[in-house]
């Protein structure tokens, strides 16, 4: 029987403000110090009144206009009434049937490699909760709230079930933290929080009028790519086993949504407690806060000053500087940081496949031997893009240009500052521009040969591989000299003998 798995993502973003949403407070993720950044409005104290930080509205407008949302002129602020010890109020200002944006969508990577769009359903903005703390020595059975976190501006983006499968669920959320990462609307760091994820999982069993619906599972709070996709993986698993067993499905008298966790250390999804729905949360609008109006002039204003997205840069990486899908995937899903230093190495070096090969070979191996990120490298795309132009230009060769980056990490070690000009005086100090002198050349290559009468007779006995001994010796002869024209001129000589 066909089984169609349906995910819908809802992935919670903290953003980067200075202060929380609706107060004074710093917006700063602070765990050693708990209950310390808070005050009357954020903790609810009778007659605090909050006020709307419009960074944080600024910085919702941009991602949903980047995530091609519907932009909604007029909207306004609900309380969402539930109680958890985290939660001072007893309510969280949110939005519910007029949120800010809608009606949107993001290209993602299938596992076929093709790529399709995810509609977005909804992006709104809301206060966050504070934060439980559940003893995990095992010594006790104590918890504690820290309400640091109460108040801190978050963007909440909903999904159009659209997704089919655990893979193509961790793609759309790698993407939209890559976006967001691009656009500095949020750090997006997942341990600490700033971007979280909940997964309604369900299957679609059969076909046409005899399909039928397993019960919809919501899979709270998971913090890492690895926990998206594990999770849908076991649910999958799960609901098609207990629907094989008992033929339970949506719609039957007594069976609801479910809300599960993910429990990392057994790589399953427990049972929490039944799924909410929007009568449970007894939406109201919030009296405290006026609505808040957007022109179309304001739209206009700042869909125009967007960044690139990622998915436009790669297009254009394979475009307009013919790189491959792998190697375009590469340089951009590293970030933004990488992909504008790659782009400096172009307009210098004048070749995008060139500059790609050594950004995604030489540069991201450094950067990780040495623990550094792109900002933090030493050498400048300045100074890299010189390198691969001598190269390009046929100064140098490869070989060469490898050993001036090398000497110039080594003087970068000892804090020498690197200039652009201490490309050229390497190649000259080292005499590694290529040998242009045919007569120099020959000179080498007949030195070489008399140096090597093994080799020689090897190759005149078919053992074409023998000309490797003499190309190392012409190499040291001749230090500059381009390996092919080598190889070429040796073997010609050979012939000739």
């Amino acid at each position: 029987m066909t089984e169609t798995l349906i995910v819908g993502l809802e992935v919670h973003v903290q953003l980067l403000t200075n202060t929380k949403i609706f107060c004074g407070c710093v917006n700063r993720f602070n765990p050693d110090a708990p209950n310390t950044q808070t005050c009357p409005v954020c903790l609810g104290h009778p007659g605090s009144l909050p006020v709307m930080n419009e960074e944080a509205f600024r910085l919702s407008l941009i991602t949903a206009l980047a995530i091609n949302c519907e932009i909604a002129h007029f909207t306004k602020w609900d309380r969402k009434q539930y109680f958890y010890p985290d939660l001072p109020k007893g309510y969280q200002i949110s939005q519910f049937d007029l949120p800010f944006s809608h009606d949107g969508w993001l290209e993602v990577t299938s596992e076929d490699g093709s790529r399709r769009k995810i509609r977005i359903n909804r992006a709104h903005l809301e206060e966050d909760a504070g934060k439980n703390i559940h003893d995990e020595t095992g010594r006790g059975n104590d918890s504690q709230v820290d309400l640091n976190r109460t108040g801190t501006p978050l963007l909440e983006i909903v999904s159009e079930p659209d997704i089919r499968s655990a893979a193509e669920a961790k793609s759309y959320l790698e993407e939209l933290h890559l976006l967001l990462t691009f656009l500095g609307v949020s750090d997006c760091n997942m341990q600490e929080g700033s971007l979280r994820c909940d997964a309604n999982i369900n299957l679609h069993i059969g076909e046409g009028d005899n399909k039928v619906a397993t019960p919809i599972v919501e899979v709270k709070n998971l913090n890492s790519f690895r926990a998206v996709e594990a999770s849908i993986e076991f649910e999958t698993k799960r609901q098609s086993k207990i629907f094989a067993e008992t033929g339970r499905k949506l719609g039957d008298p007594g069976v609801s949504k479910e809300t599960r966790g993910w429990n990392a250390n057994t790589n399953k999804t427990t049972a929490q407690r039944g799924k909410e729905d929007a009568a449970d949360y007894r939406y109201f609008p919030d009296p405290d806060l006026i609505p808040v109006t957007v022109t179309a002039e304001r739209i206009a204003e700042v869909k125009a000053a967007l960044p690139e997205p990622p998915a436009t840069r790669r297009r254009r990486f394979e475009t307009k500087l013919g790189l491959s899908a792998y190697d375009a995937d590469v340089i951009v899903n590293q970030g933004k940081a990488l992909a504008d230093y790659y782009e400096e190495v172009v307009a210098i070096s004048g070749d995008g496949k060139q500059a790609a090969n050594w950004v995604t070979q030489d540069i991201l191996r450094e950067m990780k031997e040495r623990s550094l990120s792109i900002d933090e490298f030493p050498i400048p795309a300045e100074v890299l893009g010189t390198i691969i132009q001598r190269v390009v230009g046929n100064k140098i060769t490869n070989k060469s240009g490898r050993e001036v980056l090398s000497v110039l990490l080594s003087e970068a070690d000892e804090d020498q500052k690197i200039e652009v000009s201490r490309v050229d005086a390497l190649i000259s100090e080292r005499g590694l521009e290529v040998v242009s002198d045919t007569g120099a050349l020959e000179e080498a290559v007949k030195a070489a040969i008399a140096e090597s009468p093994k080799a020689v007779e090897d190759f005149k006995a078919g053992k074409q591989q023998a000309v490797g001994a003499v190309i190392g010796k012409v190499m040291r002869l001749a230090k500059g000299a381009d390996p092919k024209a080598v190889r070429e001129l040796i073997i010609k000589t050979l012939q000739e003998m």
